[in-house]
């Protein structure tokens, strides 16, 4: 299977993924609208999530992926098997204590995340709800590690589906259900991430199984003492603390920003929380996907000591990274208040929570490019077993961004918080990606200045016809015309997507020069 295919592979069905996430953020916030517990309910999610991409697909992915890829073609079948056994005993132990920790800490957590919540003592109690999603969600990533080395990415890729139609489910059925009998609604939600979660990990089991992969956990103090002891295992561990450390990081920049927002206009968490969901649709499509996939390539190819592989793939990738997100920050800039009016402009959301939101959305387009590009640089680093430097890079980046806040949070209230993330990470990837070159692991290979043109005027076309269909239509005032603004923004996107690839096309750029083997 091409590169390019897999690559598709997993972006379609984060497509599907995405889409399904935009029916459950729409009907969210269709039936209950932005007030204190909207807010406390998406504090309380991000407790876990921040966890789950610290102990799941954040560190334990960064630092497990590439020691199972380079086990697995010194070793073999038989030697991966024994590093999976050994890493799934540690991690089920780790996440039976964290697990029971967070619950038991949940006001201290809610706290640190957001001390001027409104909400407060709801967001306590749903974080106690939530908090085991963490577990299932870690396993989940160590299940998607395995498969994705295997390179089956179909199942880790699908998986989020479940979520999101739990969540649905939960807003549908359950949520009518808890008014009846006297509860709150919106808690309804907490059902439904933990079915989401049980539902994910569920899913793997046959995949694995069909390998001969299913982990085999040790639930002896005996087998927990061979699995420390056991070489790969503390190579894991050790390439894990760095980036423990880098992951935490980046969660800290997104506690510090929950916490300001907390401080400003009710609503503010749920506006960022909106604008976050639009954001990474584009950004787990082409960025996760590509980093899913060229992980464990980077990693064969680095323990094949095949350098110029190693190189070639980074190209590959980066080059796909500015062909399609450049396109997609310049929408997010220009056609933010059309995309989130059709998506959220319902029911119980207002429209000043659609200009709040706008505001919010178009932060984050000025640094899409390099929001995306870090997926791919990363790993770079990670495939050679180096998570210190990207952690180091981390560390700078979140001094700047609060340094910014400082300076723009007074100014531009909420909205400075999506901005100054959107800077951090252009200037995160630049970092990497000088880095990168500088050791000799990524040479670029002829024709980007060439290349980067091309884009260039595929963009500047696809611009002028998002300006006009912003400028063109009242989005908001189309509320009640549904089908309308529904037709309307899929006409525009569509023709842009045509127009951005035809103009490509015109200029030189061949699409088929991407798929590789």
């Amino acid at each position: 299977m091409s590169l390019l295919k897999s690559a598709s592979t997993v972006s379609l069905l984060t497509l599907a993924s995405r889409i399904t996430g935009l029916v459950r953020d729409v009907l969210f916030a269709s039936v209950f609208g932005v007030s204190a517990l909207t807010d406390a309910f998406n504090v309380a999610f991000r407790i876990p999530n921040l966890f789950r991409r610290v102990f799941g697909e954040g560190a334990f992915s960064q630092a497990f992926v590439p020691v199972l890829a380079a086990r697995k073609t010194e070793a073999g079948d038989e030697g991966a098997r024994q590093l999976i056994d050994h890493v799934a005993t540690l991690l089920t132990w780790t996440l039976v204590i964290v697990c029971v920790a967070g619950v038991a800490g949940a006001p201290l957590l809610v706290w640190a995340m957001a001390s001027g919540l409104p909400g407060f003592d709801a967001a306590v109690v749903m974080t106690r709800w939530m908090f085991p999603y963490i577990g299932f969600m870690s396993l989940v990533a160590l299940a998607g590690g395995i498969l994705n080395t295997w390179r089956k990415f179909a199942v880790p890729a699908a998986s989020p589906v479940l979520l999101n139609v739990a969540l649905i489910l939960s807003i549908l059925v359950g949520a009518p259900l808890f008014r009846h009998w006297g509860i709150e609604p919106i808690y309804a939600q907490c059902v439904g991430v933990m079915a989401g979660g049980v539902l994910q990990l569920a899913l793997q089991f046959p995949a694995l199984r069909k390998l001969g992969l299913l982990p085999r956990l040790g639930l002896s103090l005996r087998a927990l003492r061979t699995a420390w002891t056991d070489p790969n295992t503390r190579k894991v561990l050790k390439l894990m603390l760095p980036a423990l450390l880098g992951v935490s990081v980046a969660q800290i920049s997104l506690l510090i920003n929950t916490q300001i927002a907390s401080h400003l206009a009710v609503g503010s968490v749920t506006w960022i929380t909106n604008a976050d969901r639009l954001m990474e649709f584009p950004t787990a499509m082409l960025g996760v996907a590509l980093g899913v996939v060229l992980m464990p390539q980077l990693a064969g190819a680095r323990a094949a000591k095949d350098d110029a592989r190693y190189s070639s793939l980074l190209d590959w990738g980066l080059r796909l990274v500015v062909l399609l997100s450049a396109p997609c920050a310049i929408a997010l800039l220009l056609f933010a208040k059309p995309l989130v009016a059709v998506l959220f402009h319902n029911g119980a959301y207002n429209g000043e929570d659609v200009g709040r939101t706008t505001v919010a959305l178009m932060g984050y387009g000025v640094g899409l490019v390099g929001i995306v590009a870090v997926k791919v640089l990363a790993p770079g680093y990670y495939a050679k077993h180096d998570t210190r430097t990207p952690m180091l890079i981390a560390v700078g980046v979140l001094v700047l961004t609060q340094i910014l806040n400082v300076f723009l949070v007074p100014v531009l209230q909420h909205a400075a918080l999506t901005l100054t993330i959107a800077i951090g990470a252009l200037v995160n990837a630049a970092w990497l990606l000088v880095g990168l070159i500088r050791r000799g692991s990524y040479k670029p290979e002829p024709g980007w200045g060439r290349f980067a043109l091309q884009v260039i005027a595929g963009t500047a076309v696809l611009a002028g016809l998002l300006v006009w269909g912003s400028a063109h239509f009242d989005w908001v005032a189309l509320r009640e015309q549904r089908l309308l603004r529904i037709g309307l923004l899929a006409a525009l996107v569509a023709g842009s997507a045509l127009l951005y690839f035809g103009v490509l096309a015109a200029v030189g750029v061949r699409l088929r020069s991407f798929v590789r083997r």
